[in-house]
């Protein structure tokens, strides 16, 4: 089991900038963690996720250039950041923190939700115009 604790997010205007984190309980040497979000009405989105074992990382088109995944596995953590920059009334969403320490890199880089099995309560991210 991996247990998945979130903390960040909040409103901002657009513009702005914020920073996620996720700290996975469970401590691997390599795993998958990534950032997906669901606005009102629509479906979960990919927005990036990172190979911790060899600190590769993934976009989706609609954040490439403004988003930012990194990882820090001091202390027999793994814990996962991403930094949100000139951020976007279409940002608005519900940010999910999702780990499976299953997938390999080939399967992490896909971005697909359905392939994680692991995922934390969601922090709310606002951002007005």
């Amino acid at each position: 089991q991996v247990r998945l604790v979130e903390s960040g997010g909040g409103s901002v205007q657009a513009g702005g900038s914020l920073r996620l984190s996720c700290t996975a309980t469970t401590f691997n040497n390599a795993l998958c963690m990534g950032w997906f979000r669901q606005a009102p009405g629509k479906e979960r989105e990919a927005v990036a996720a990172i190979y911790t074992g060899l600190g590769a990382r993934y976009y989706a088109d609609s954040v490439k250039g403004r988003f930012a995944i990194s990882q820090d596995n001091a202390e027999n953590k793994n814990t996962v950041s991403l930094q949100m920059n000139s951020l976007k009334p279409e940002d608005t969403a519900m940010y999910y923190c999702a780990a499976d320490p299953r997938l390999d890199e080939r399967l992490c880089s896909q971005l697909n939700a359905g392939y994680m099995d692991f995922w934390g309560k969601g922090t709310l991210v606002t951002i007005s115009s």
